[in-house]
């Protein structure tokens, strides 16, 4: 009976997506909580969903790359293998088991990685960046991502990648100028270096190097790239998944650790909450517009007033399904660098129930026509 009735749910499910032009994922950064965004991609695939669209920045342009660049079978296996890969780090994990001795294992297993690396991801150079002159290509960063290339070229098929059937856009950072650059399969031809570029936080990582410029980590500037998606956009109905790691809302810290903790939540969060508020009301101003417009005499129209209502026609229904990941307490604020596997585990499981139950109440991917757009968040509207 169970079995029937998911069935049912997940026809529902597919049925109500096909209305949109786009199905569009929109993963934020976040290092090692970005295999909460592998469950959420999990149960999105379990119902059917295939977006078309997939957006990214940092860990989450990484996570992207490799679903956009494998086929719908083989995403989810592949996601596990990059993830059970970079997690699997040495001795810490035999701490795992006792909750007790959670809070110290976390602590452990981050301080591994930092001093170890991560299998697969990156690892520590020879010689520091203060012992090497400057211009060389280890002074001016801590780690070697070189293992990265290699894995992303192991899990991605670069020409699924940029076929035409899907989009792929990461988002990085100009070094030299500091503007926010874009890379866009629909613009231009990606690979390795574009993921790479798009997680390159100094000083930890190198900047990367594409054409004669130098990239780091978008999360420098925007940590989520939902604003360049709804600002392209224009002329789509779009269902967008947003998928963020750090939550902007907290409670009041009551130690140092939990003050550092807060503070990263607060900076990388890019108060997505907040911007997708404000898109939201010029969004729907303009479809108010619209409709004032239309009920006007037309004898009364300016050239002005024509040409705006001639804009407007097409402005597009857009819904927002918005999964931020709620962190525990024990995580503490090296939660995005403790990449042990009893933790990942965790973090793809809660992606694994959040999207499951944003996925139960199928009204909420219903295009509503009566505004231009609408925002869904399983852990406010319950």
């Amino acid at each position: 009976m169970n079995q029937q009735s998911d069935r049912i749910k997940s026809e529902s499910v597919s049925s109500l997506v096909r209305n949109y032009e786009y199905i569009a994922l929109v993963f934020q950064g976040g290092g090692a909580l970005g295999s909460y965004q592998a469950g959420v991609f999990e149960a999105l695939s379990e119902a059917g969903i295939e977006p078309n669209w997939m957006s990214g920045v940092s860990i989450g342009a990484i996570n992207v790359s490799i679903i956009a660049g494998n086929k719908p079978e083989n995403r989810v296996s592949k996601l596990k293998e990059f993830w059970e890969t970079i997690t699997d780090h040495g001795y810490a994990s035999q701490l795992a088991g006792n909750d007790n001795l959670r809070t110290f294992h976390n602590l452990t297993s981050a301080m591994m990685s930092m001093i170890y690396g991560v299998p697969g991801f990156y690892k520590p150079r020879m010689l520091s960046p203060w012992q090497q002159s400057p211009g060389q290509a280890g002074a001016t960063s801590h780690y070697d991502t070189s293992d990265l290339k290699e894995h992303l070229n192991s899990l991605i098929d670069w020409d699924i990648l940029n076929q035409n059937s899907h989009r792929l856009s990461v988002g990085a950072v100009n070094v030299r100028t500091g503007n926010y650059k874009y890379f866009d399969t629909a613009l231009e031809r990606i690979g390795p270096e574009h993921i790479m570029a798009s997680g390159a936080l100094p000083p930890a990582f190198p900047a990367v190097k594409i054409g004669s410029e130098f990239y780091w980590d978008g999360g420098i500037v925007s940590n989520t790239p939902l604003q360049y998606l709804l600002e392209l956009n224009k002329l789509h109905q779009t269902l967008v998944f947003q998928v963020d790691l750090f939550n902007a809302r907290g409670d009041m810290p009551k130690t140092v650790p939990e003050v550092r903790a807060r503070l990263k939540d607060i900076m990388y969060s890019s108060r997505t909450r907040n911007a997708t508020n404000r898109y939201k009301k010029i969004h729907d101003l303009q479809t108010h517009l619209r409709d004032a417009l239309s009920r006007v005499d037309p004898s009364k129209w300016t050239l002005e007033d024509k040409r705006i209502l001639e804009e407007l026609q097409d402005t597009p229904q857009i819904n927002v399904l918005q999964l931020i990941y709620h962190h525990a307490s024990y995580e503490g604020d090296q939660k995005d660098y403790e990449f042990s596997k009893w933790t990942m585990r965790e973090h793809w499981a809660a992606g694994l129930e959040d999207a499951r139950r944003t996925l139960s109440h199928p009204e909420w991917l219903k295009m509503d026509q009566s505004t231009g757009m609408t925002l869904h968040d399983v852990h406010r509207d319950e």
